[in-house]
């Protein structure tokens, strides 16, 4: 089976999970998430799990991907911020989405190969940042849309500041073990969804190292 036959039933897999926008559909029909993964991994890429990419990260199950996206409900003209940019999968589905990501990362290398990645195949609307996610990017707020890819204890207040009054903030909000996926909109107003487990984010606004 050929990787555009993989992606083509991974997302016949997501619509069956309840996953509808179509382009978000299509944006993962055409992101290559075998290019986002360690190469002794690829032929696992497109299975709905998430798989470890190193440095004890990893990229999210991809129907995880398409639910945050969906609730994010990034915009054709949308300014993102994406926390947490791990393998760049997630910023790669965005940069089709919205006008263009500033995905930061913590970890050098990680942030240094998901800056090689997007750039070599083409995401030319991804800014990779290397720094505290959890106090996101001042210099380029602010942001239509944020989207925290890590778990955080709460909406860190430096990230919210930086989210416009007309936005919205997804995040899974919740202790270690088990958060919650949130939407924070740009009024205040606060809303749930399902019950999910990401890695935590480390930083001044998140969780301790």
């Amino acid at each position: 089976m050929t990787s555009e036959e993989r992606r083509a039933r991974l997302v016949r897999t997501l619509e069956l999970n309840g996953i509808w926008d179509r382009r978000i559909l299509d944006a993962i029909g055409r992101v290559p998430r075998e290019r986002f993964v360690p190469e002794h991994l690829a032929n696992e890429a497109y299975e709905d799990r998430a798989l470890p990419i190193g440095d004890g990260q990893t990229i999210s199950q991809p129907y995880v991907v398409a639910r945050m996206t969906e609730l994010l409900d990034p915009q054709p003209g949308d300014h993102v911020l994406e926390v947490g940019g791990g393998s760049g999968y997630q910023a790669a589905i965005l940069s089709l989405l919205a006008r263009d990501v500033v995905s930061v990362e913590r970890r050098p290398s990680l942030a240094d190969a998901e800056a090689a990645r997007v750039a070599e195949l083409g995401y030319a609307n991804v800014r990779v940042v290397k720094g505290d996610g959890s106090q996101g990017h001042a210099a380029a707020a602010p942001y239509d849309r944020i989207l925290i890819a890590a778990a955080a204890p709460s909406i860190p207040a430096g990230l919210a500041a930086q989210c416009a009054p007309t936005g919205r903030i997804v995040a899974p909000i919740g202790p270690r073990d088990a958060q919650v996926l949130t939407i924070q909109h740009g009024d205040g107003r606060v809303e749930r969804a399902e019950v999910v487990q990401f890695v935590p984010l480390v930083g001044s606004g998140g969780f301790p190292e």
